[in-house]
């Protein structure tokens, strides 16, 4: 993606990552709905003109998306959509192609929630590799004649009891919902996010008062330079914090019994 449809997925990924920080969001059920709405968008070529139309203004084209899937769909996946068409994509493609993503990242966190991320990483790599070199296989899950459901069912027939369910759910969306991409391209793609979701770190910043921008984006990249890791901050406020400020990355709490971490990254915050 290039110029307003790249800025248009950060923002969508942000509110993503938000989303799916709350534990008390149904992660699967957000990826189910929006494979859902990109098979929708991906068949109603005018329907995403009109989600992308600049000349339209955000708020309506957000009504719309409201009217068309409220009901058919959780309010996750509305609002998330919501957000998406009131931002400027370059080509209506551009937000099938995001929507897609978000799915996908959906499953991740499914993985990542459940411990089983690096699983899923390895199978879809190890999968990848076995298309590769067996050319039957390949042909009887990119078949043309064949129906999506068959090709589903090929595909829980080959990996159900042997891979992890949402290893098995990605490909299954791929290679029923191939969307013009080889089959080895996909699972390429796939696993690239996989990677980037789980190089992905949080921290659970609490603090006496609420920190400002500018000490949120330091203490961020302090945190990143520290763990060697893109850092998402989770923010609360405890006037009864110890020192001001508690950082739990992991397992692992920033607090004064690591006063040299510590100090650094108060250090760092402070300016």
């Amino acid at each position: 993606m290039n110029g307003a449809s790249r800025e248009a997925l950060a923002a969508a990924r942000e509110r993503f990552d938000a989303l799916t920080d709350t534990a008390s969001v149904d992660v699967e059920k957000l990826a189910a709905d929006l494979v859902a709405v990109t098979g929708l968008l991906d068949r109603e070529v005018s329907l995403r003109r009109v989600l992308t139309d600049p000349a339209q203004a955000g708020e309506a084209k957000a009504e719309l998306v409201a009217r068309l899937l409220g009901g058919q769909v959780g309010g996750e996946a509305v609002d998330l959509l919501s957000g998406m068409v009131r931002s400027r994509w370059s080509r209506s493609r551009d937000l099938v192609d995001a929507v897609e993503e978000l799915a996908a990242s959906a499953e991740f966190v499914a993985a990542q929630r459940a411990g089983t991320l690096d699983d899923v990483e390895d199978e879809l790599f190890r999968f990848g590799r076995i298309v590769s070199s067996t050319q039957e296989l390949r042909s009887a899950l990119t078949d043309r004649a064949a129906t999506a459901s068959a090709k589903a069912e090929l595909v829980r027939t080959l990996l159900g009891g042997r891979a992890n369910p949402v290893t098995v759910r990605l490909v299954a969306t791929l290679v029923t919902r191939p969307r013009g991409r080889s089959l080895e391209g996909g699972l390429e793609a796939l696993s690239k996010l996989a990677a980037e979701r789980r190089n992905r770190m949080v921290a659970v910043v609490t603090s006496a008062v609420p920190l400002s921008d500018r000490q949120r984006q330091r203490l961020g990249a302090a945190l990143a330079q520290l763990y060697g890791r893109q850092m998402h901050l989770n923010l609360d406020v405890d006037p009864g914090v110890v020192g001001g400020i508690s950082v739990q990355v992991g397992d692992e709490v920033i607090n004064g019994t690591i006063a040299d971490r510590l100090h650094e990254v108060a250090r760092r915050v402070a300016g």
